[in-house]
């Protein structure tokens, strides 16, 4: 990236106010849209973009990104990174940010207001009493104390559920694909129909993988409790909501909260349509699990940083699918970091460059993860534009920038 060409950032869908001042305090220029833009609106206006700031309706395909040839950076202002082409990005040379942590907490806030109203009968109450009905009775009204939670998946979301709901005098079972260390009291079930016959509360917290659509449909339905709960506030393509449906209709399933669908309006006031519309013991919310201040000033705040620290240093801590390195820094010196594919042999030919022309290396550091390799590399005086061009040419080379 040329040093007289200043960072151009375009963030859509609405991002905090906290990432645009960290990033115009970088001095770079920032330009913001508040909706989510759909392929060919982004391809129009991503050509001389750096940096990419998104939240979960902006799809950032093969196509956009071929169409972006200065784009160094995507940032996930969310959880999810499903929205983008991970395997694209990383052939384009692209590093991807996220914020996994951010907005855990706003999320788990949720799930247990909802299930605690839904468990006391609350909304349908409120309902009646707008329509001048007083209804005081306790049927069907209960606590959550003594009850059991099932966890569908056992993340940074699900394990912060886990702890709080046991200190509100819930069982907790969780059932998760990968192995999970179980905090405090937790159990884990060896299988999703053993944790579905024995909770009284199904909450989903899976994430966007692939192999994650459609795990919870008629089947999994069939065999929850009956006069159970259930709750999504992961991702909307895991559920099928007509089967959803369904079982509460019957009764089967006494009450269900959902925060995300399969597909989603790109902006507000947009029509929202879905087969769950309706329903009395239903709780509709537009996807906002994380939709917090205090979450959302967190992931501004979080993913900036990322993109400010990785294009003054080419830090890569935390990133998606990039190795995570974050070599400190040396006054006077030059950094260059250095993508590329993950064969045999790259550095040598680096390092063997740099000696051929006397460059003295001060710090390095490599890390591969899968298909690429990243390396930051700190030398002395003597790196000439010729060098970092023949290191550019070499055939591996995904993408090279000197940071400083």
């Amino acid at each position: 990236m040329s040093a007289s060409k200043p960072v151009r950032v375009l963030l859509l869908e609405q991002i905090h106010p906290s990432a645009v001042e960290i990033l115009q305090s970088a001095g770079f220029e920032v330009t913001s849209v508040d909706r989510a833009l759909d392929e060919d609106e982004l391809i129009d206006a991503i050509g001389e973009v750096d940096l990419l700031g998104i939240r979960s309706k902006t799809h950032v395909t093969d196509r956009v990104l071929a169409a972006a040839p200065n784009l160094i950076a995507i940032g996930a202002f969310c959880i999810g990174t499903n929205q983008i082409d991970l395997l694209s990005a990383t052939a384009h040379g692209v590093t991807v940010f996220n914020a996994p942590f951010s907005n855990t907490r706003s999320v788990v806030e949720m799930a247990i207001a909802e299930l605690i109203a839904l468990t006391r009968g609350l909304f349908e109450k409120n309902a009646l009493m707008h329509e001048g009905v007083w209804d005081k009775s306790a049927a069907g009204a209960h606590e959550i104390r003594g009850r059991t939670l099932g966890i569908v998946g056992y993340g940074n979301i699900g394990t912060q559920l886990s702890v709080l709901a046991e200190n509100l005098g819930m069982r907790v079972l969780f059932y998760d694909t990968t192995d999970r260390l179980a905090l405090s009291n937790a159990r884990r079930c060896g299988s999703l129909k053993e944790l579905l016959h024995d909770s009284d509360v199904v909450t989903l917290h899976v994430d966007g993988r692939p192999e994650n659509r459609n795990i919870f449909g008629e089947a999994e339905f069939g065999a929850m409790r009956e006069g159970s709960i259930f709750l999504n506030l992961s991702r909307g393509f895991v559920v099928d909501y007509a089967a959803l449906r369904t079982h509460l209709e019957s009764g089967h399933i006494a009450g269900a909260a959902v925060d995300v669908f399969p597909v989603e309006p790109k902006g507000r006031g947009d029509e929202f349509v879905s087969e769950l519309r309706g329903l009395p013991n239903v709780v509709l919310t537009p996807h906002i699990g994380g939709s917090t201040e205090e979450a959302q000033q967190d992931i501004g705040q979080f993913v900036a940083g990322k993109f400010r620290d990785f294009v003054a240093e080419g830090s890569t801590a935390l990133s998606v699918n990039l190795p995570g390195l974050d070599l400190p820094r040396r006054e006077g010196s030059l950094r260059m970091v250095h993508l590329h594919r993950n064969v045999p042999g790259v550095l040598a030919r680096i390092n063997g460059l740099l000696a051929e022309h006397e460059v003295n290396v001060e710090a390095q550091l490599l890390g591969t993860k899968g298909e690429v390799g990243y390396v930051v590399t700190d030398s002395a005086s003597g790196v000439t534009q010729a060098i970092v061009d023949q290191i550019r040419a070499m055939p591996e080379t995904l993408r090279l920038r000197v940071v400083f």
